[in-house]
């Protein structure tokens, strides 16, 4: 009796001593906190997909930093000077083009500079020339002062075109050429079947040029009801042989007024 009263007293003594397992653990229902939350933190750093790219672009970040840590010196100079040279060439350029078109606007501004004058002066020459127009050959033969007056204005004509020559200002050859838009300035059709289709037969108004442009075109008559003309410049518009294009070449009426009709001198 006594002894099994002993082993009775000793056995829960034992119990509360013993280190619990960790059988004992999962059968009570406690688990180990701390030991798990490290467990599932590993797993879920390894699973978990948003992390893993984040470590690998630190990686590849790390990785170029190094790669420009190591560039060759050499190389890096050699690129420094083509990109200095490409600029270099490219400012020249500009220079040259800015220089060029400076030129041109000098001496643009040297050749043309007195178009303005020479147009108002083109004026003076068709009054002049009106007034030789209006005294007739036996007019000048019946009175010497008048012949003597038609002289000095002749003269006087002369001298200002040869002004004019002298400033690269020239007058227009029209009459009996293929009429051109680019020179001529139509005023009536004038019915000839002897002259070809679309010829200045007679010029109303002289036109000019200054150096290479036009000062002023000139008035002409131009025939039609001839034969056809003959093929124009590689520079003329097509379809030009035949008939001026309507409202274009010609700002004209066709058969317009009485056929070869007299013009005002003063248009």
């Amino acid at each position: 009796m006594n002894n099994h009263n002993e082993e009775e007293i000793i056995e829960p003594a034992n119990t509360e001593n013993e280190t619990p397992s960790a059988d004992d653990a999962d059968v009570d229902g406690t688990p180990d906190g701390d030991g798990n939350a490290e467990a599932d933190a590993e797993m879920q750093a390894g699973l978990d997909p948003e992390t893993a790219p984040e470590s690998d672009g630190e990686e590849e970040e790390a990785d170029a930093a190094a790669d420009e840590a190591q560039v060759d010196p050499v190389e890096a100079l050699q690129d420094q000077v083509r990109d200095l040279n490409d600029k270099l060439l490219r400012t020249l350029a500009d220079a040259e083009n800015t220089r060029r078109i400076a030129t041109r606007e000098k001496t643009d501004a040297s050749k043309y500079a007195t178009a303005n004058f020479a147009r108002e002066m083109l004026q003076v020459a068709d009054n002049l020339g009106m007034a030789m127009m209006t005294v007739s050959e036996e007019a000048r033969e019946a009175d010497t002062n008048l012949n003597n007056l038609y002289v000095g204005i002749d003269m006087t004509m002369k001298a200002l075109l040869g002004a004019f020559e002298s400033q690269g200002i020239k007058r227009i050859e029209a009459e009996g050429k293929a009429f051109d838009h680019n020179f001529h300035e139509a005023v009536q059709q004038v019915e000839n079947p002897d002259v070809a289709t679309n010829t200045v037969v007679q010029v109303i108004r002289q036109g000019f040029t200054i150096h290479d442009r036009l000062l002023r075109p000139a008035q002409v008559l131009v025939s039609t009801g001839g034969p056809k003309a003959e093929k124009p410049a590689p520079d003329s518009a097509p379809g030009d042989d035949e008939s001026p294009k309507a409202e274009q070449n010609s700002p004209y009426e066709a058969g317009g007024g009485q056929t070869g009709g007299k013009i005002d001198q003063e248009t």
